[in-house]
């Protein structure tokens, strides 16, 4: 599968795993698409500033999100940041506490349902986002 953005070229709307930003700088809520199908917000922390009507996803999962202290050490809060080898590896150790519901979102995925990730705009470089590696726990597990 292609991770999905809309006007990239080579990206398949196709798909049935894709991959979004929650926002952007300029407008607080993207629209959503007419082919995003379920909507899973998938930040440790939901996008500030937003108001509750404003919101463009389905549900919030914060727990597919690094936690609070990954989160911290990435954007050195509590020292030097840590790289992304480093975040790679304690991401998918915290994932394997949600090999559960990853395998639920996989059968729905099998199952023909469209599901978009969505992330922060703080995330530019999706190879370097969560959001992937979800992405790829996600296929993995059907």
């Amino acid at each position: 599968m292609y991770i999905f953005f809309p006007g990239v070229a080579g990206a398949s709307p196709d798909d049935n795993l894709e991959i979004h930003h929650a926002y952007q700088n300029e407008a607080l809520g993207r629209p959503r698409e007419p082919d995003d199908g379920f909507r899973l917000l998938i930040c440790r922390y939901r996008p500030r500033a937003l108001k509750k009507e404003l919101e463009t996803w389905d549900k919030w999962e914060k727990d597919f999100g690094p936690s609070k202290e990954l989160h911290a050490d990435f954007y050195g809060k509590h020292g030097p940041p840590i790289d992304w080898k480093e975040y790679r590896r304690r991401y998918l150790k915290e994932m394997k506490n949600q090999k559960e519901r990853i395998s639920e979102l996989a059968r729905r995925v099998a199952d023909g349902e469209t599901i978009t990730l969505l992330c922060s705009s703080a995330c530019v470089d999706a190879e370097r986002c969560h959001r992937t590696l979800l992405k790829k726990l996600i296929e993995k597990a059907f």
